[in-house]
């Protein structure tokens, strides 16, 4: 029997490829998306095609909910049991950009609100529903022994970095960060590990309408790794996470950002 991701908003981006890289690794999965249902069916098919090339078998469902309602979140939840009867894995994926970047000084409460409850009270109440019923598969020896549950969270650089022109994104991922430390510190006693992956400059959609700017910024040293990020990086993280290869470290983060995040003179 494979284990089982549920990943959110991963029909695009950051999403995908986790997805791809899972599916390598021989991990059932819902692709969860909030629109692009078109998106959402390729990135099944193509993470079943990627475990074929791995000499793998893997079963991907589709399912669209929006993670800032809290009936589609626990839709969601319902769909996975319903398809996989088990849980494995949670990634926290799905997030949105503001509509317009706009000056602090000028941005509306319609915008922060919106993000707050994507950005933040989705991930956070999807991650209370999910370590429910994982704690509920361990305490009724359902979890494989072979499998250790896991939650992970994909935040951004924008945790720590002030961008004047988004303070809204800044603040919502600020936020998601703490729920880390928290889910790690009352998950541990349950055998349930949780990180934090901290993307930087990554080639997706919501990146795409800064790419001169970015491109310049890279070239100029913005990280000491000169390149763009791509999905495939993060999804690379995510898989030695769930290979075990971080058994004894939990509440970690993990910076996937060319270096951007160290200090240098």
């Amino acid at each position: 029997m494979n284990p089982v991701a549920l990943i959110s908003g991963a029909s695009r981006g950051i999403g995908r490829g986790i997805a791809l890289e899972l599916a390598k690794l021989g991990w059932d999965m819902v692709i969860n998306y909030a629109s692009n249902s078109q998106a959402a069916r390729q990135t099944v098919s193509d993470s079943v095609s990627a475990s074929h090339t791995a000499g793998r078998t893997v079963r991907a469902e589709p399912c669209q909910a929006d993670i800032g309602d809290a009936d589609e979140r626990r839709e969601l939840i319902e769909f996975t049991k319903t398809s996989f009867g088990r849980l494995d894995m949670l990634v926290n994926n799905a997030g949105v950009a503001p509509d317009t970047r706009a000056d602090i000084l000028d941005a509306s409460e319609e915008s922060f609100d919106r993000l707050i409850n994507i950005n933040v009270k989705g991930p956070y109440f999807l991650t209370q529903l999910a370590a429910r019923w994982m704690i509920e598969q361990s305490r009724t020896g359902f979890q494989a022994a072979s499998v250790r549950p896991k939650i992970i969270t994909i935040s951004s650089i924008s945790a720590y970095t002030a961008s004047v022109n988004r303070g809204d994104y800044c603040i919502a991922k600020a936020a998601l960060s703490m729920l880390t430390p928290l889910y790690a510190s009352r998950l541990a006693e349950f055998g349930i590990n949780v990180y934090e992956i901290r993307p930087g400059i990554i080639a997706t959609d919501m990146t795409m309408p800064v790419k001169e700017k970015y491109d310049q910024l890279i070239g100029s040293g913005l990280t000491p790794i000169k390149r763009w990020g791509r999905p495939e990086d993060v999804g690379k993280a995510v898989a030695a996470i769930v290979q075990d290869l971080l058994p004894f470290s939990t509440g970690e983060i993990i910076n996937v950002d060319g270096g951007f995040h160290l200090r240098r003179l």
